[in-house]
């Protein structure tokens, strides 16, 4: 196979594993009924003027399904983690001891299990037009390569081997979320 080619293909690869790598981030995001410290991964805390991300300012820990505990390496931090967390807009409301900040993680109505499926349904979606647009970008590239016919056709083939691949990954991840949300 020509060099190009292989380039174009190992890129397009490189391209669709970060969408299915973002895919990941984005439902680790999503609770589903037990308390897990990824679910504040999206939290930034106010650190002297600066937002940054609540893992670097404090240990969070689960010391149980239903609990999470956020032991701040500053004291003075409790409020701005506090605050940090409403603005989040994660659902979870934090209470503080003086020594951490500490939440109960309450248990999802149906409602809000079907809600976070959808959610987790449009993640996935986002992703597999992600996807999707790595596919075009890569046939524009292959189009635009000097290459006989047959190269073309058997690239463009493998490049749909790989959308195939990638998309089935993503849908997978998706009904594995939905599963893990509806499981009361």
């Amino acid at each position: 196979m020509n060099e190009e080619v292989e380039f174009v293909l190992d890129s397009t690869q490189e391209d669709m594993g970060k969408a299915i790598k973002h895919l990941e981030k984005s439902l680790l995001n999503i609770r589903a009924g037990k308390a897990s410290p990824a679910m504040l991964g999206g939290v930034m805390v106010d650190y002297y003027g600066s937002q940054t991300p609540l893992t670097r300012v404090a240990n969070v820990n689960t010391p149980d399904a239903r609990t999470i505990t956020v032991q701040p390496w500053e004291k003075n931090l409790i409020q701005a983690i506090e605050k940090g967390i409403m603005i989040a807009n994660l659902g979870l409301n934090p209470m503080n001891n003086g020594e951490s900040v500490i939440i109960n993680v309450p248990v999802l109505t149906e409602e809000r299990r079907l809600q976070l499926a959808k959610q987790a349904k449009a993640e996935g979606e986002e992703a597999k037009i992600g996807i999707r647009n790595d596919r075009k970008n890569a046939m524009n590239e292959l189009k635009n390569l000097d290459i006989s016919e047959d190269l073309l056709k058997n690239a463009e083939a493998d490049v749909q081997a790989l959308t195939d691949k990638f998309i089935f990954k993503a849908d997978e991840m998706i009904s594995s979320k939905e599963k893990e949300i509806m499981t009361v």
